[in-house]
């Protein structure tokens, strides 16, 4: 059902007064999708696992404490990735996939490669 015009009124005013009284407010919440998120929030639940990782094999030979703390921040890292891929869903996940530019992955490994190519280059 469409909204009347003097509903249509009342928004594009509310909108305007938005924009008028919080214009960082708007530029981050046109910029940011439910997909970008949700992408950030995996980020962080991957680097949370690393780091429980880390804390539980440097630190469960000395404390089973701190590795079985380490072992929880991983379990809830977890968690939380999953939790957030099922956000995301499908469609979503190959969004954020494609947005990660693999044509400049390739260009980085790429120039990697000439180097150690150089670095290791017998003189003929």
């Amino acid at each position: 059902m469409p909204l009347s015009e003097d509903e249509q009124r009342i928004l594009q005013e509310i909108e305007q007064h938005l924009y008028a009284s919080d214009p960082q407010l708007v530029k981050e919440v046109s910029s940011t999708t439910v997909y970008r998120h949700a992408g950030r929030n995996l980020k962080y639940a991957a680097l949370g696992f690393v780091a429980g990782l880390a804390l539980m094999l440097s630190t469960f030979a000395t404390s089973i404490v701190l590795g079985g703390a380490g072992f929880f921040a991983m379990l809830a890292s977890a968690i939380f990735f999953e939790r957030n891929l099922r956000k995301m869903g499908r469609a979503g996940w190959r969004a954020w996939t494609e947005s990660v530019k693999a044509a400049n992955v390739r260009e980085a490994m790429g120039s990697a490669r000439s180097r150690m190519r150089d670095r290791f280059k017998r003189d003929q």
